[in-house]
């Protein structure tokens, strides 16, 4: 036998012999409570727990979600940043993979982490349940670490509004066109409350600690930074990277990071940790943006906190991906096709709000789109069956893709790629800029790029991806700003090496069975029709783009 198979057999017998079944029954409900401190209101936790407890497995493991729903609509959940090769229809967006789970009903998703290990998390993905609370660490912890040290701690860096999220949308639906938003500002959360009343953060002198960061945020930007302490990062969305020595970490919705924080040898004091939350879709207004929550890193109880002021003559380093490089030193991806997402704004008469990346703005059709490339036959592979409203871009097996995403705007954004990681391979200025605001600097990866899940498009900025087509399937890649990013149409949908697919899984009965409770249909074209019918599906929504 070959030496080499011989190894990796061994291995994977190993593997399968320490891997377990790790099942949790999960009863999504509503409860009550005032997370921010001050604003008691409905949201959305597990088993009557807010925030959810956070989910732990060893490298391949499976996870096996029991998940029954009582809400008053759907729901269904998403694993942010897993794979899920081979069971596209666990990866949770209503409307692309699934119906969602009925009120009343009982769904088992099964999320198997062979492949992956590293800080991940699961949040809703039906009438964006995340933002009202459906959202919690999901850790994928390695039988080798990649770098030695001595205690984990997770952190969560989350936004929290006073209202219930459709309510909120009321609101910025019917926003004026001169941007005006109403004065609903989220508060920050650090560790699921109030990030002014926080346990501290509890260090022992000289040892080496791991701290997992987590933004799950839903509109806001989160800095993090420990006064007097150095960071040095060591995972980018659960991609291993090369040690990169920051002062603090910037983190757009949905992304994560890792790093290594050695303690000081001293308990004669304590320091401060801070957290910034700010957000280019909200106006400016003093002690709202941004808001700025402060916590204690405690050496011992009752110990002064050592004044260390944050300004300095040296300018702050923060994580940038285009210094960080993977740890892996997996070279540039050869590019066979180029896709330009440039982002448009649209306007109408009263307001602004709708975007799209791409062709056109997204809107979901009456059939899941998984469900019209599992049932089209060889039409899959045209884009046409999928209506312009999906934003479909069909991908051939294999091919090596590169997105340019241009953004004109002073909004920022942070994208996610579903069933992917990417290379972030340049970065530089785009479009006219505005009075006050920095132009961005050209930025270019060195020879290993970083590859994450989710990335930052910042205002006047383009920033070019790769990646390669190896993962057949429907997968969404989208804005992680819910208000008024992806819930008005800043999303494509990737149709990715249909033929394959349809030869190598096959949607759970139980799926469609949830499809057909609800009344909607699991075969056909983006409208239930054969072929390239699509009558009876709503109009695409056509506006005017917007330029201000």
């Amino acid at each position: 036998m070959n030496v080499c198979f011989l190894f990796i057999f061994v291995v994977f017998r190993l593997t399968s012999c320490f891997a377990k079944r790790v099942e949790l029954n999960w009863s999504v409900e509503y409860v009550y409570g005032a997370r921010d401190g001050s604003n008691y209101r409905r949201s959305i936790g597990v088993n009557g727990a807010t925030p959810i407890p956070a989910v732990h497995v060893m490298q391949g493991d499976t996870l096996v979600l029991n998940v029954h729903n009582k809400l008053d609509v759907a729901t269904s959940l998403h694993p942010h940043g897993i794979y899920n090769n081979g069971t596209n229809y666990f990866d949770g967006p209503d409307m692309v993979t699934e119906c969602g789970i009925p009120p009343g009903e009982s769904f088992t998703y099964e999320i198997n982490t062979a492949a992956q290990s590293g800080t991940f998390w699961i949040h809703g993905h039906t009438r964006h349940a995340d933002v009202d609370g459906l959202r919690t660490p999901f850790i994928i912890h390695s039988n080798k670490p990649p770098v030695d040290y001595d205690e984990e701690l997770l952190i969560t860096l989350e936004d929290w509004f006073s209202q219930e999220f459709y309510a909120r949308m009321e609101y910025i639906d019917n926003r004026k066109i001169d941007g005006t938003f109403p004065p609903n500002y989220a508060g920050g959360l650090f560790n699921g409350y109030n990030a002014n009343h926080t346990a501290p953060i509890k260090f022992r002198p000289g040892k080496r600690y791991r701290l997992r960061v987590i933004s799950m945020a839903a509109n806001n930007w989160s800095v993090f930074r420990i006064s007097g302490h150095k960071m040095t990062v060591i995972e980018a969305d659960g991609v291993r990277s090369m040690p990169l020595e920051v002062d603090g970490l910037n983190l757009g919705p949905g992304q994560r990071n890792s790093v290594i924080v050695t303690a000081l040898n001293s308990t004669d004091f304590n320091y401060a940790f801070k957290f910034i939350s700010t957000s280019s879709t909200l106006n400016n207004e003093s002690g709202e943006k941004p808001k700025i929550y402060q916590g204690v890193v405690e050496y011992r109880e009752g110990a002064p906190i050592k004044d260390i002021s944050d300004q300095s003559d040296k300018k702050p380093v923060w994580p940038d991906d285009m210094t960080l490089q993977a740890a892996d030193k997996q070279p540039w991806l050869p590019v066979d096709r180029i896709i330009d997402l440039p982002i448009t704004r649209y306007s109408d008469s009263f307001r602004v709000g709708f975007w799209s990346l791409g062709k056109t703005l997204y809107q979901p059709t009456i059939v899941p789109t998984l469900y019209t490339a599992m049932s089209m036959g060889k039409l899959a592979s045209n884009e046409s069956v999928y209506a312009p409203q999906t934003n479909a871009y069909v991908l051939r097996h294999l091919e090596v893709i590169e997105f340019v995403i241009s953004n004109p705007f002073i909004n920022d954004h942070t994208f996610h790629m579903h069933g992917h990681d990417f290379q972030v391979t340049e970065a530089g200025p785009y479009g006219e800029l505005v009075h006050g605001y920095t132009e961005i600097d050209y930025r270019k990866s060195g020879p290993w790029p970083i590859r994450r899940d989710t990335v930052q498009v910042r205002a006047f900025e383009y920033v070019r991806l790769r990646f390669r087509a190896d993962n057949p399937g429907v997968w969404r890649f989208h804005c992680h700003i819910a208000p008024g990013h992806d819930y008005n149409g800043l999303a494509v949908i990737l149709i990715e090496a249909p033929e394959l697919l349809q030869k190598q899984q096959r949607i759970p009965d139980q799926m469609k069975e949830m499809c057909k409770k609800q009344g909607i249909p699991t075969a056909g074209n983006a409208a239930g029709n054969p072929g390239f019918d699509l009558t009876g599906l709503p109009p695409a929504i056509t506006l005017t783009p917007s330029y201000h």
